[in-house]
């Protein structure tokens, strides 16, 4: 493995090169001009596994939109380790990224990839994805491009599928894993969409919140009114929505909705010591934002408050006139975006349906609503007990110098549940991440470090699971 490792210290520049290529193609999933730039990336990646030594190639998606291609290889060593009893590994990740806006707070443009120093004098690459999670995808096509370079052949099986629109929803995933169960069940998946705790300390996250995406709209009058013609006697929506969204939490910051909490379990004292030496204060996990103190659920520390409860946000809010100056007017209309992160055991189809409930039950006359949805999906847990994880947990320590741990995810990632529910089995989430790495955000960064290490540290992940 040695050799391997010095292959891929030799490689540093052409790996980071290959990087910024693909980091080039403006893959917004979400966006219907970036239609043809999303099955550019998935193209890329095809071309760029068989020069590798993968038999590859997109497979198209139909059950949901936007129908991003689907990007699947296989090693061509597989059959023969297949007869051989070897350990098979499916790989996941994804190469779509979130929209840029707001444009004018990047420092650069967001698909030139770029390189600075950030306030810490790392070094870094700038550019939309270059962390979530085209950064992170190319970790581990360069570890199997190293031991492929080296040895002619892997020292497992692997497979890989790449998605499209991880950001926009992901609801073609679960039907295409369900249609292609034979071509992509292995022995474990590694998912690589997660971040460490902190530069040093490696870590695999083993719990991920799921989340209910809802956006609603309410409705009264026909068209905007004059609000001294007609307020206090017109139903307005923004005063409504505004009042809906603040019964969703009580003074305590519990979320309100009738059985939300159902399910949900508090982690044991020996996790959440381990979770408090990492994050010894709010600060630890705020201060990178310019906060300070945990705002949600009372009894809980920021880091439990995003890695183990349940949470409820407004992601966007928005009714009535919106430009400069002033117009006095009772909107005919007011919408927002609405979120809840959830926890294993929770159920996010009931949680839907009591928060769609709680809105119509209070919905006054002549005030009308809609809902859409932007995805739902469970939280996950990772069996403790697994070998892959305990072979993990030590590669990642030898790389890094330093005791790896496990750790809990606030976001949701919801292939992992996915993948158990399809295939059949368990999920190992690596990232190399870091908190301020703008993932979402403008300026979204990646350390040389995080991807050099990242790569290495899966060359040394693929040795440890062969064994």
């Amino acid at each position: 493995m040695s050799d391997v490792l010095h292959y891929v210290d030799e490689q540093q520049d052409a790996a980071r090169e290959r990087l910024f290529d693909l980091l080039r193609i403006p893959s917004i999933s979400t966006q219907k001009e970036h239609r043809e730039d999303c099955r550019r990336a998935a193209q890329w990646l095809v071309e760029e596994l068989c020069t590798i030594g993968f038999a590859a190639e997109t497979h198209d998606v139909k059950w949901a939109e936007p129908g991003h291609p689907m990007v699947v290889g296989h090693a061509d060593e597989n059959d023969a380790y297949a007869k051989a009893g070897q350990t098979h590994v499916l790989f996941y990740g994804h190469y779509d990224v979130q929209p840029t806006d707001p444009d004018h707070l990047w420092h650069s443009k967001p698909f030139e990839p770029c390189i600075k120093e950030d306030e810490t004098g790392r070094k870094v690459i700038v550019a939309r994805g270059a962390s979530d999670d085209k950064g992170q995808v190319m970790t581990f096509i360069e570890a199997c491009r190293a031991w492929k370079a080296v040895h002619g052949r892997l020292p497992v099986a692997v497979s890989i599928l790449l998605e499209g629109e991880e950001e926009s929803g992901g609801e073609n995933l679960l039907p295409f894993l369900k249609a292609h169960q034979a071509d992509l069940r292995a022995d474990i998946a590694l998912i690589c969409d997660t971040a460490m705790p902190n530069r040093h300390t490696p870590a695999i996250t083993t719990s991920l919140r799921g989340t209910v995406a809802e956006e609603i709209c309410l409705t009264a009058a026909k068209q905007d009114l004059h609000s001294g013609m007609y307020g206090n006697a017109a139903a307005n929506p923004a005063y409504l929505l505004c009042r809906f969204i603040s019964g969703l939490r009580d003074e305590t910051g519990r979320i309100t909705l009738p059985g939300f909490y159902d399910g949900v379990v508090v982690p044991d004292e020996q996790t959440r010591a381990q979770w408090a030496h990492l994050y010894p204060d709010d600060a630890a996990l705020l201060g990178e934002v310019g906060l300070s103190h945990a705002a949600g659920e009372q009894g809980f520390s920021a880091i439990e408050q995003t890695w183990c409860r349940p949470s409820f946000e407004v992601n966007g809010i928005g009714g009535g006139y919106q430009d400069d100056g002033f117009k006095t007017v009772i909107p005919a209309q007011a919408s927002a975006k609405l979120s809840f992160r959830l926890v294993p055991g929770q159920d996010p189809l009931k949680i839907r349906e009591a928060f769609r409930a709680y809105v119509r039950d209070n919905l006054p006359e002549d005030v009308t609503v809609t809902f859409t949805s932007h995805g739902a999906s469970a939280g996950f847990a990772v069996e403790k007990e697994s070998p892959y994880l305990a072979a993990t947990l030590k590669a990642l320590s030898e790389e890094w110098g330093e005791p790896a741990v496990t750790t809990g995810c606030g976001g949701s990632i919801p292939v992992a549940e996915e993948v158990r529910h399809a295939l059949g089995m368990d999920a190992l989430m690596v990232g190399f991440a870091q908190a301020d790495d703008h993932i979402h955000s403008p300026n979204e960064q990646y350390g040389f470090e995080s991807f050099h290490h990242g790569i290495r540290s899966w060359v040394r992940i693929l040795a440890a699971l062969a064994e």
